[in-house]
C-alpha cells in the first residue's frame, strides 16, 4: 500500500474542529492504484436469499418439466420435488433486451445501466457462512468486511459521519455485526448499524444528542477521556481500547451533521413521493444523502432475520417483498443519475444465495416455495464503471447450477475494489505473521461487466 502524506491525526486536525489530538492511533489510508470509477457504494441486501429463476434469470424450461424431475438436480438442504415454473411473468426491457421479472418492473426501466451476473456461485446452502462469505470474503474464520476494507484503504469524505453504515429495520439480521465488521482491520473501520424502523433522529441514532451537556462541556469531558485512556493505552495494548477511541470521537463529530443526513422532512415533496413511503423507501432517501456527504458505504438491508427466505408461498412472500423495494430502488437510480451521482456510484443488489428450481417438500406435499440454491444465482450491478444492459454468465437450462462463466463471491469483490481504483491483491493488512487480503488468494475481475 502507498501512504497519503498525512495520516489520520494530521487530518482532524487540519478538520478545524479542535480534535487533533485526540486519536491515539494514526490510521492511514491509501491512495487507489489507479483512477477510481466509482466513490461510493450501496449495496442492497436481500437478506435470506431471493429467488434467481423469479426475478434476473427467466427459466421457460421448467414450464415444460412443469411436475416433472429435473435432469440437472443437486443435493439440496431439504427435500424438494419436481420442477416449479416461476409463477411471474419475465419480459424483455430497454434496448438491451434483457428479461426482467414483473417483480422489479420498476427497476427494470433501469435495466439498460444494469449488468446482471447470472453465473454466482456460494459455496454452501446456509446462511450464515454464506452472509459471511458474501460480507466478508470468508464463509468460516473472522474477517473484515467489504465496507471496512474500503474505508481502510480509501477512508471516507466526511469525518463527521461514518465512513460505512448499515441499515437494518427491526434489528439486527442473523450474524448481528459480524457481517459489517472490522475484525483484525482497526475499530474505526467497522460499519455503524442504524435501526433504520425509527423515524425520529434521536431513535434512529441512540444517544445524538446530549440532554444536559452543550458542546464546550463535552469537548472537555472528550479531552479528559483521551488523557485516561491513553494512560491506559501506555501500560496495555489491547485493539479494543482504539476502537471505544474512535467510537468516542466520532460520536462526537456526528452530533454536527447527522441529525440533518437523516433528516428526509429537507427533501423536496416530489422526491420523497419518487421513493414512495415505508421503511424502505425512508432508509433508500437517507443512503442516497449519506452518500452524498461523503460516506463511503451504505449497506440496506432488507429486515432482520431472513424475509426472503421463502420455503413455502413463494409467490405471495416474493410478490410482497419486491414490492418493499421495487419502487425504492428505481427512484435511487433515477435521483443518483439526475444528481450525476450514478456515474461514480456504484448500486449493488443481491442476497447471499438463491433458490431451486425445484419445489420445496413437506413429507409428500408441496410447500410451493423452494429452499437454498447456492451452486447459481444472480446479482446485478449499476453505475459507476459499469457496462449496463449486459449480461455475465448463465445458469444451466433449468436455473441450478452456474454453466458459462461461474463467478465466485471472490471475483465479485475483487470487481468492486477495481470499480474504487483497488487492486484486489494489493489492499492488504499484516495480521497474525502474514498479509491479509477481502479475496484471500482468489478473484479475478469481471471484465466484461466494467464500461
Amino acid at each position: 500500500m502507498t501512504s497519503l502524506p498525512f495520516t489520520r491525526r494530521d487530518f482532524l486536525a487540519r478538520s478545524g474542529m479542535g480534535l487533533a489530538a485526540l486519536g491515539l492511533a494514526d490510521l492511514q489510508a491509501a491512495k487507489p492504484h489507479y483512477a477510481p470509477k466509482a466513490k461510493r457504494v450501496i449495496h442492497f441486501f436481500l437478506n435470506g436469499g431471493p429467488s434467481h429463476v423469479d426475478t434476473f434469470d427467466p427459466k421457460p424450461a421448467l414450464a415444460r418439466y412443469a411436475g416433472k424431475p429435473v435432469p440437472s438436480h443437486r443435493i439440496t438442504e431439504r427435500k424438494t420435488g419436481a420442477a416449479f415454473p416461476s409463477p411471474f411473468k419475465f419480459e424483455r426491457r430497454g434496448q438491451s433486451g434483457i428479461e426482467v421479472s414483473e417483480l422489479f418492473a420498476k427497476t427494470a426501466a433501469h435495466i439498460d445501466d444494469i449488468a446482471v451476473i447470472r453465473s454466482m456461485q456460494a459455496q454452501v446452502p446456509n446462511h450464515e457462512p454464506s452472509l459471511m462469505l458474501m460480507n466478508c470474503g470468508d464463509s468460516i474464520q473472522p474477517r473484515p468486511s467489504l465496507g471496512a476494507w474500503l474505508t481502510y484503504g480509501l477512508g471516507s469524505e466526511n469525518s463527521n459521519l461514518p465512513g460505512f453504515i448499515a441499515m437494518c429495520p427491526g434489528g439486527m439480521p442473523i450474524k448481528g455485526a459480524e457481517n459489517w465488521q472490522a475484525a483484525f482491520l482497526p475499530g474505526a473501520f467497522q460499519g455503524t448499524y442504524v435501526d433504520s424502523k425509527h423515524e425520529a433522529v434521536d431513535r434512529l441514532i441512540e444517544n445524538i444528542r446530549s440532554p444536559h451537556a452543550d458542546t464546550s462541556v463535552q469537548l472537555r469531558q472528550l479531552e479528559l477521556l483521551r488523557r485516561i485512556n491513553a494512560a491506559h493505552k501506555a501500560e496495555r495494548s489491547d485493539p479494543r481500547l482504539e476502537a471505544r477511541i474512535q467510537s468516542f470521537e466520532l460520536a462526537f463529530r456526528m452530533q454536527l451533521e447527522a441529525a440533518d443526513a437523516f433528516d428526509i422532512s429537507q427533501e423536496p415533496e416530489h422526491i420523497r413521493k419518487m421513493y414512495g413511503k415505508g421503511v424502505h423507501a425512508r432508509q433508500t432517501l437517507i443512503a442516497r444523502r449519506l452518500l452524498e456527504r461523503g460516506v463511503r458505504m451504505v449497506q440496506l438491508w432488507h429486515g432482520a432475520g431472513q424475509p426472503w427466505d421463502n420455503h413455502d408461498n413463494i409467490e405471495t412472500n416474493h410478490r410482497k417483498l419486491s414490492a418493499d423495494i421495487d419502487q425504492p430502488i428505481a427512484a435511487l437510480l433515477s435521483d443518483l443519475k439526475q444528481r450525476g451521482m450514478l456515474e461514480d456510484t456504484l448500486v449493488l443488489w443481491g442476497g447471499e444465495f438463491g433458490r431451486t428450481p425445484t419445489v420445496e417438500m413437506s413429507g409428500s406435499k408441496s410447500k410451493l416455495g423452494r429452499d437454498h440454491n447456492h451452486y447459481g444465482f444472480s446479482v446485478w450491478m449499476a453505475g459507476g464503471g459499469i457496462k449496463g444492459g449486459t449480461v455475465h454468465g448463465s445458469t444451466d437450462e433449468f436455473g441450478f447450477a452456474a454453466q458459462e462463466n461461474p463467478t465466485s463471491i471472490h471475483d465479485l469483490h475483487a470487481t468492486i475494489l477495481h470499480l474504487l481504483g483497488i487492486n484486489h491483491e494489493e489492499l492488504t493488512y499484516r495480521y497474525a505473521g502474514r498479509d491479509f487480503r477481502l479475496t484471500d488468494v482468489y478473484g479475478e475481475v469481471i471484465h466484461s461487466v466494467l464500461a
